[in-house]
């Protein structure tokens, strides 16, 4: 796809008829700036930069200092950049309200009366753009323009919760015509009206529900607010606000929590909902339809759930902060306790689903080169991270005083979690050591590993937890541990029967210097180093002794013959060569 400031001029026109591909267009700025990832604050700042652009290479601002408003006519279309302004104008009006919608709390008053506004100047420069495209632009660009001006009337009305049957006919006109232009141009316009289509047609199905021509269950609109799509955003808020608002209505009637025997009262409303939100998140992981979910999904439901939780849990310790009575304090906390101890169950089953994810990317066949295989240390950490989990949950639901009998045997099946999260850890440890060749370690661990299966058979069996598919993966786990022991020991053997034959051929490989080109130090400059020469099976080349020949280094030259007869030689005088003193008479008589 083209940028965005690519496409958008095109001063190529037959017969003084602008084209633009309007959907085309906002798609491509819609995705590089911001929509993508639902950031409408990023897309209107990009609007109105685009719009100063323009305003700026067509010479058409608004004054220097004092504002001064120059309206775009019939007469002042002379370029196909002035209907990109009344469409960027719209879209950034559009944004500006989405941006007010998609807020973390929800519009308040103020700004929702400001949301409908800045909706209407929406629909007005939507409206004009229509109005100039049908006059100054070709077929295509009239249809396409009708088409965005019917979207957003309809999102006015969507918006406004009134006019469901006006908002339903603007709904119906843009499909028709994205449905009639996705039949025509290249690949790409077709998959594009194909999109528009799907993302428009939640929101038909919603006004048809509050005409009342049919009857949408819940589960449905869940389902429609899975889709993905920026058309999509102002549906799911809409969905979104109906459904807290049904929790509320269901959560009035919610007045006990009830959890291993226990009974807390519930008197936040906010907690009431955010537990009711919880609950009915984790049906879709848990019931029945939760095998038939695809894996990365569940992960995303595990992530709301876990945020409605701790918002639950934030709201009772606000109130713990505020509690007067003791009774009160006593029943939040074990509140709070409880909606931690679930937290906790919820974590690992999210960490066993990453397990199967993990396990099944283990065994999968590298049919793809980008694709990534797991390796046998990261099962371990998950492992790690089971047991942690486990360890956690079972001090939580062993604090306290006065314990359940529910409380105890929940207590004890985290126990057994464990002893089957340890066994299955040893088994992938002991693989991780199998590839690295270490086969005495390997043995040691599968058969360490084949006794932590058998010791958790014999717990579980000894029990209540009589859970048949962890007693069936246990066996299963045995049998492999076992199966794997077997072919660690063959393998061993082999390796210690042939050791002196590769040892003869590797030592044979050894040179004394080398090829001269390799690079790496020598046999007798890491004598320090605890590593052997001819073992490692990751060298490219023979290891080398030392450098031969040896290079040339300076030596100590023969010592210096001192002349020894020197002191016993006697030389003549010379006192006859040497000037003699003149004295005076008075140096005589002192002599």
């Amino acid at each position: 796809m083209a940028n965005a400031a690519e496409m958008e001029i095109d001063d190529q026109n037959t017969a003084s008829k602008f084209s633009v591909n309007v959907l085309q267009l906002l798609k491509s700025a819609q995705m590089q700036h911001g929509l993508r990832f639902g950031d409408y604050a990023r897309y209107r700042r990009y609007c109105t930069a685009r719009l100063r652009r323009l305003y700026k290479s067509l010479k058409f601002t608004h004054g220097r200092g004092k504002y001064t408003k120059k309206a775009i006519n019939i007469s002042t279309v002379t370029e196909v950049r002035f209907l990109h302004v009344i469409l960027y104008t719209a879209e950034r009006a559009w944004s500006h309200a989405m941006e007010k919608k998609t807020l973390p709390d929800g519009p308040n008053a103020r700004q929702r009366s400001y949301l409908i506004g800045r909706l209407r100047k929406a629909v007005k420069w939507a409206g004009l753009f229509q109005e100039l495209s049908a006059i100054k632009g070709d077929s295509r660009t009239s249809l396409e323009a009708e088409a965005y001006a019917a979207y957003m009337k309809g999102n006015l009305l969507f918006e406004q919760d009134k006019n469901w049957d006006v908002a339903l006919k603007c709904f119906k006109s843009a499909r028709a015509v994205y449905e009639e232009l996705g039949k025509y141009g290249d690949h790409e316009n077709q998959i594009l009206c194909r999109e528009r289509v799907e993302e428009l047609e939640p929101s038909i199905r919603y006004c048809l529900h509050k005409i009342g021509e049919t009857n949408l269950q819940t589960s449905e609109l869940v389902q429609i607010g899975e889709m993905e799509g920026p058309a999509l955003d102002l549906f799911k808020a809409k969905l979104e606000a109906a459904m807290a608002e049904a929790r509320s209505q269901q959560a009035a009637s919610m007045t006990e929590f009830h959890w291993l025997g226990h009974r807390f009262p519930l008197s936040n409303a906010k907690t009431r909902v955010s537990i009711l939100k919880a609950q009915e998140l984790e049906k879709d992981v848990t019931g029945p339809k939760a095998e038939s979910l695809p894996a990365e999904k569940r992960l995303v439901v595990f992530d709301k759930i876990f945020s409605a939780y701790n918002e639950a849990r934030s709201c009772i310790r606000s109130d713990l902060v505020n509690a007067g009575s003791e009774n009160l304090k006593d029943d939040l906390s074990g509140l709070d306790k409880a909606i931690g101890a679930i937290l906790g169950q919820r974590t690992i089953e999210r960490n066993q689903l990453l397990v199967s994810i993990a396990k099944s990317k283990l065994i999968k066949a590298r049919d793809d080169k980008n694709e990534k295989i797991t390796r046998p240390e990261e099962l371990v950490r998950l492992y790690d991270l089971l047991l942690q989990n486990s360890a956690d949950l079972s001090d939580l639901i062993s604090s306290g005083r006065d314990r359940k009998p529910e409380e105890v045997t929940f207590a004890e099946e985290c126990e057994l979690k464990s002893l089957v999260f340890r066994a299955e850890r040893c088994f992938y440890v002991a693989k991780s050591y199998s590839l690295a060749g270490k086969r005495t370690e390997a043995y040691a661990l599968y058969t360490h590993a084949c006794s932590l299966a058998d010791a958790a058979i014999k717990k579980i069996r000894s029990s209540n937890y009589t859970d048949q598919v962890v007693i069936k993966d246990l066996k299963t786990l045995h049998n492999e541990s076992r199966a794997n022991s077997c072919i660690e020991h063959a393998e061993g053997i082999m390796e210690e029967e042939k050791a002196p034959e590769n040892l003869s051929k590797k030592i044979s490989t050894i040179s004394l210097s080398g090829n001269s080109k390799e690079v790496g130090k020598y046999l007798l400059e890491k004598l320090d180093c605890y590593e052997s020469a001819v073992s490692d099976s990751n060298t490219r080349a023979a290891p080398r002794i030392e450098v031969f020949p040896p290079a040339f280094q300076s030596v100590p030259r023969n010592p210096i013959v001192l002349d020894l007869a020197h002191n016993l030689i006697e030389f003549p005088s010379l006192e006859s060569k040497m000037k003699k003193d003149k004295k005076g008479f008075i140096s005589r008589l002192w002599r």
